[in-house]
């Protein structure tokens, strides 16, 4: 598999507070326990202007030169946001409010661009950059909503990815990294398709799709290979896996509850169970799955957060209901699938 990676945003705040993780008994900085197990990217938010500089831009270029450092190359993931942009938000940073929709494109491409130059900069350049993240329903509400009281439009969601694009292409023209649009739609082929079929309507020029595929939100492994033929035949192009996790227990720990808590949530629990082992099948499956896409599209995955141990909030209202789908267990002991960073997804790959 070209790209196996994860994000790991949270590494600065986890450290903060005192977190270790362990591979075989050896502590060491998470992007080396990665890069130890074959992982060859990471993955890394970039906030606007965000509350206590968590996935700010200083953040960021930290992970960035030890991620180098490792071996590792870099997904740069442009919220456009303050904090946590999805299907459910996508909220104007604070000091771009008020902005016509021409400004508003001119900020985002000036922003895109400053932000891919600085990583170039230091020496770390962003070999692929994601223009918003999960982005099925626009980005930038509401200059860039697509679905409104008044109906569906898709003009100014795409005139503001063309911006982003081009300002990310032109932080960097020695290296021009490759551009991703990320949906949230891993395993709903039509949705896929609808949304991709705009995107190249509206003329939005990109390289790589990237999906989110959770299943205890995105439907069966069977749901994604279904949709990663139909994108790799409809659109040529080359496909990630965004965001991907599972969990290896259904318990919770730091007084949140889990996302998944319950066997039932899990389409292929009975081939992949919420165990330790379980956690690495699924790995390997999903390897599988990739691997398979006609035409070698299938060029890979990141993990979400591998390392999110309890004890750092997702924000400053919500606790991190994620602690189960981690790759070290929460005393940070690196659990099995870690091995699904090696080219085959699992042991001796």
């Amino acid at each position: 598999m070209p790209i196996r990676g994860a994000d790991i945003s949270f590494t600065l705040q986890e450290e903060a507070i005192g977190q270790v993780v362990s591979d075989n008994g050896t502590a060491a900085p998470v992007e080396q326990i990665l890069a130890n197990h074959g992982a060859n990217y990471v993955r890394l938010r970039l906030w606007v202007n965000p509350q206590g500089g968590r996935s700010d831009l200083q953040s960021t270029l930290e992970l960035a030169r030890r991620s180098h450092a490792a071996g590792l190359k870099l997904l740069l993931d442009l919220h456009y946001s303050d904090s946590w942009a999805d299907r459910t938000t996508q909220q104007i940073p604070a000091a771009w409010q008020g902005q016509s929709e021409q400004g508003l494109r001119s900020t985002v491409e000036t922003y895109s661009r400053d932000a891919v130059a600085a990583l170039a900069r230091q020496g770390t350049p962003a070999d692929i950059v994601q223009i918003g993240n999960e982005v099925t329903r626009g980005m930038l509400w509401p200059h860039g909503r697509i679905y409104r009281p008044e109906g569906e439009t898709w003009t100014g969601f795409a005139e503001l990815l063309k911006a982003g694009a081009a300002g990310a292409r032109a932080g960097n023209p020695g290296q021009v990294p490759r551009i991703m649009v990320h949906a949230d739609t891993g395993g709903d082929k039509e949705a896929s398709s609808y949304f991709y079929d705009h995107l190249v309507q509206q003329g939005v020029s990109f390289d790589l799709i990237g999906l989110s595929y959770y299943p205890f939100w995105h439907g069966s492994l069977e749901d994604l290979r279904q949709n990663l033929h139909s994108l790799a035949a409809r659109y040529d192009r080359d496909i990630i896996i965004a965001e991907t996790a599972y969990p290896w227990t259904l318990s919770s720990s730091g007084g949140v509850p889990s996302v998944v808590s319950t066997a039932a949530a899990l389409p292929d629990a009975a081939a992949y169970p919420p165990t330790p082992q379980g956690q690495a099948l699924y790995f390997e499956a999903l390897n599988r799955v990739l691997r398979e896409v006609p035409n070698g599209r299938g060029t890979g995955y990141f993990i979400w957060e591998p390392r999110w141990l309890p004890g750092v909030p997702a924000d400053e209202r919500t606790g991190n209901a994620h602690s189960n789908l981690t790759l070290f267990d929460w005393k940070g002991h690196g659990l099995p699938a870690l091995d699904a960073f090696r080219p085959t997804g699992g042991p001796g790959g």
